[in-house]
């Protein structure tokens, strides 16, 4: 199939499907036009990589993933595993810095209130 037909059985753009190429997530073969061409399977491996980056994952460790699909394997899938538990940290980690972030405005903005609350009314 060419590449409008793989991104719309996929939904997403064919923009997508040519960065995930560029990406080295993804491969086609040429017709001699020089036409991208990919097989049905491809449909589903676009599901997947789009489902890995819904989960956070930049196209850099997608591709580290791609071998536990591409050639499974107990070592493949260790290291997988290994892969997305260091992702959840780094993400856990993002997550409390967030929070206490968010903290930090809540207690400025109770501030700022209670200063408000202080304030003589403006005369009219």
């Amino acid at each position: 199939m060419r590449i409008g037909e793989l991104a719309s059985r996929a939904g997403v753009s064919v923009r997508s499907v040519r960065y995930y190429e560029e990406q080295g997530l993804l491969t086609s073969t040429r017709s001699p036009s020089g036409q991208r061409h990919y097989t049905s399977d491809e449909v589903e491996r676009v599901a997947f990589i789009q489902r890995l980056y819904a989960a956070g994952l930049s196209s850099r460790t997608i591709a580290e993933l791609l071998p536990c699909v591409d050639a499974p394997s107990k070592e493949n899938s260790d290291s997988a595993l290994e892969r997305m538990a260091l992702e959840r940290e780094r993400l856990s980690t993002h997550i409390a810095d967030l929070v206490r972030t968010r903290d930090t405005l809540d207690a400025l903005m109770t501030t700022a209130r209670a200063h408000r609350a202080q304030l003589r009314p403006a005369e009219g």
